[in-house]
């Protein structure tokens, strides 16, 4: 059976409450710290990846507004976060400066985004673009994270509140962008058939 997917309301609202789910990370991050502890080594990389993105991915999926589906999406952010923060982390030695961090996102964000842009809707625009936009937006998240002052050097599993909202905010008009043209081919109204003239 398949899921439909579409998005409802107008692209203001839609934005507004796929940003509204930036809550999503700190709970992801809190639950990461509960499984593993600190980011330290490969299998706490893995694992703490794995669940905050578990955590993350659900609450992407539900404030898609059905335009996400749970499937694919939950799964490929769960893990496809294990093993980007598993190479971003160990890249950098588990270190916990401004330009670890950003290079760590970077690194995090290559491999979930490849992940998520695979679980995208088969009709998502350019959905390569995703791929493309997520090491940016996850390095922005840790710099965003680290210049606001949270401690990082208590080796988060995902980038704080100030981090979260940067990203949910930008990330959320990439995602329009990519899903507006089915929505807006599933809105028009079908065209009356041609009659043949004689």
């Amino acid at each position: 059976m398949r899921t439909q997917m579409r998005g409802p309301g107008t692209p203001r609202v839609t934005w507004a409450v796929w940003t509204a789910g930036f809550l999503a990370f700190p709970l992801a991050g809190l639950a990461g710290t509960a499984v593993v502890g600190r980011v330290d080594s490969p299998t706490a990389a893995l694992i703490g990846g794995a669940v905050a993105g578990l955590v993350l991915g659900t609450g992407q999926w539900l404030v898609s507004r059905r335009r996400l589906d749970p499937r694919r999406w939950i799964p490929a952010t769960a893990i496809g976060m294990g093993l980007g923060l598993l190479l971003g982390a160990a890249t950098v030695g588990y270190g916990t400066s401004l330009a670890d961090l950003a290079a760590m996102g970077a690194l995090t964000g290559i491999v979930l985004g490849v992940a998520q842009t695979l679980a995208l809707p088969r009709h998502a625009h350019r959905r390569w673009a995703w791929a493309v936009a997520m090491p940016a937006l996850w390095a922005l998240g840790w710099t965003t994270t680290t210049l606001g002052g949270i401690s990082v050097d208590d080796q988060f599993t995902v980038f704080g509140a100030y981090g979260a909202l940067t990203f949910s905010a930008l990330s959320g008009l990439l995602l329009h962008y990519l899903l507006s043209n089915r929505v807006a081919a599933d809105s028009r109204p079908a065209q009356p058939p041609i009659a043949a003239t004689a």
